[in-house]
């Protein structure tokens, strides 16, 4: 353990100077888990991507057990790899130390890691296994699911992490496991203790939504206590009800978590690439070049994720939310989806055998982009922007 954690200092050295260092060379409390700081001026979520046959991909989509059907893209036929060789470099932010599973498997010793959110964020979470597991024997390993919530355990490291569906946050009639309720969506307004209950005592939560609340323009809401969803609904526009939910998580962060122990992120929106008359991913190869986005990402849902969490600071919340802006860099990445390589409802993937219809622009194969977001999580937890630091 002493060894891992003098491996940690010697990475984090070049980084550390920013973070000791505060107004009129003070030195403030850094954020938990921090052991340095990004450069000044440094945001990760900017950059380009780098082609690296050397480097990626950072593990096989054979050798990771927990992969789901939906993401094997090589096993259901996908004949091209190249989308696993690239590599997300942020601009203006140095040699950041790369990820590395020893390192964050250290710190998260005797801790407990939960990622909250859909199916976009379910990914991540397999992403970060994938990562991870190779930096722990196969005897001291596990991992099981039971209903919404999964569970990965480093037995050596007394870690756990978590992933828990709740794909709107709050409580709706779409939170079952695996039969996912898609039209005719309503949302509880009151607290969300159902959910949250699973949240407590987390060491660092990971949140996402977004694609659930992009459905249609308007999200119905049941006011009151009991489950009647015959009684006292409203109607109002996705973006509100959408403000309405993130206000109650913030809400909720302040109430329950200790800031001076814990971490929150927050993962902003993964970009689709279909739209229109066709899906924009399929048969893509090469990840788009110039300002030029085939997204559909809703600017204005990005604005409300932005107001209530991405300001935690200027509401003067008690707990900070930290922002992983992933949306950008990935809407540069149209090649990267399932496609049509995927398990769906029976079908295979296999070139030829499915329309462009079936094409899935949504979610992402593994290996993949999800590795990225997992290295600016990385960052974001152990090498925050110095601005970040103070609590």
């Amino acid at each position: 353990m002493a060894k891992t954690l003098l491996a940690i200092l010697a990475l984090a050295a070049p980084f550390l100077l920013a973070a000791a260092q505060g107004e009129g060379g003070g030195r403030p409390e850094r954020l938990p888990f921090a052991v340095g700081a990004s450069p000044e001026g440094c945001d990760v979520g900017v950059g380009e991507w780098v082609r690296d046959e050397a480097a990626r991909p950072l593990y096989e989509e054979a050798s990771c057990p927990y992969i789901p059907q939906e993401l094997t893209c090589q096993a259901h036929g996908r004949p091209d790899a190249a989308y696993q060789n690239w590599r997300w470099q942020p601009r203006g932010c140095g040699e950041l130390p790369s990820f590395n599973a020893t390192v964050m498997l250290e710190m998260l010793r005797g801790k407990r890691m939960l990622f909250v959110g859909d199916s976009l964020n379910r990914g991540q979470y397999v992403s970060l296994l994938c990562l991870l597991h190779r930096a722990i024997p196969e005897g001291s390993r596990s991992f099981e699911t039971i209903d919404a919530l999964s569970i990965f355990r480093a037995k050596d490291y007394d870690a756990t992490i978590e992933f828990y569906w709740a794909p709107l946050l709050a409580e709706s009639n779409s939170d079952a496991a695996v039969e996912h309720r898609l039209e005719e969506r309503v949302i509880r307004g009151a607290p969300m203790d159902r959910h949250s209950r699973f949240w407590k005592g987390a060491d660092v939560l990971v949140f996402n939504s977004y694609l659930w609340w992009t459905t249609g323009t308007k999200i119905q809401i049941l006011r009151g206590a009991d489950n009647d969803m015959s009684k006292d609904i409203v109607e109002m526009p996705a973006e509100e009800a959408y403000r309405l939910v993130l206000h109650q998580v913030a809400n909720w962060l302040d109430a329950n978590v200790d800031p001076s122990k814990s971490r929150v992120l927050f993962v902003t929106a993964s970009p689709t690439h279909g739209g229109g008359k066709g899906n924009d991913c399929y048969g893509q190869k090469t990840p788009i070049t110039g300002d030029e986005h085939a997204s559909y990402t809703s600017r204005a849902m990005l604005k409300v994720a932005d107001e209530v969490l991405g300001g935690s600071r200027s509401r003067r919340a008690v707990v900070p939310v930290g922002v992983v802006n992933v949306t950008r860099m990935s809407e540069y990445r149209r090649d990267a989806h399932t496609q049509v390589y995927r398990e769906q409802w029976g079908k295979t993937g296999v070139a030829g055998k499915q329309e462009q219809s079936d094409a899935d622009c949504t979610h992402w194969c593994l290996p993949g982009v999800p590795d990225a977001w997992n290295e600016l999580l990385y960052w974001k937890l152990f090498f925050p922007a110095a601005d970040d630091q103070a609590l």
